[in-house]
């Protein structure tokens, strides 16, 4: 939470639920996997996955084709009646 604070400036601030629930869902999708030993007290940590690779390739490329669009229409280059 504090990472994802501070990198963002405080653009973004996660809540401790909100954080959670993505964690969980993410190993549940198996595009992140524990990793080391829960058992020594240190804090968790997680490794992504092959398929949580490609999934994150796929969605750079569909937010790259958003910014593209968005530009071309801020630039008066498309409009919205196209």
């Amino acid at each position: 939470m504090q990472f994802i604070e501070k990198e963002t400036g405080g653009r973004v601030v996660l809540g401790a639920g909100t954080l959670y629930g993505a964690i969980n869902a993410l190993v549940k999708k198996k595009w992140i996997t524990p990793s080391g030993s829960e058992a020594d007290g240190k804090k968790k940590q997680y490794v992504i996955t092959d398929d949580g690779k490609q999934k994150v390739g796929e969605e750079l490329k569909r937010m790259g084709e958003v910014l593209k669009l968005a530009s071309a229409i801020v630039k008066g280059e498309r409009g919205a009646n196209e």
